[in-house]
């Protein structure tokens, strides 16, 4: 589901552009998302900002500076399994 918010200071345009991806879309934040990359049990994640890249996300949670990278699954919820300290190396990275 497309129609989310852009991170401060960022166009659609501005995303495509560094990510490379002329198709990114932001996505609604109404998504369960999980932090599956540490040792232990899954941590849910609460989204603030969720850019999707086909099957890619990265999300920022509500309260973090991070980005988490993650894969978007067939029920809309996200898995993300690694973090950057901010989103331009974060869409460098996908």
């Amino acid at each position: 589901m497309a129609g989310g918010r852009l991170p401060a200071g960022w166009t659609l345009e501005k995303v495509r552009e560094v990510s490379g991806d002329g198709r990114a879309v932001a996505l609604g934040a109404d998504r369960v998302v999980r932090w599956v990359g540490g040792s232990g049990g899954d941590e849910r994640l609460h989204p603030e900002t969720i850019l999707g890249f086909h099957r890619l996300c990265l999300v920022q949670p509500v309260g973090d500076e991070d980005w988490y990278m993650g894969s978007l699954n067939d029920d809309g919820s996200v898995d993300c399994w690694s973090a950057y300290g901010d989103l331009y190396e974060a869409l460098r990275g996908l």
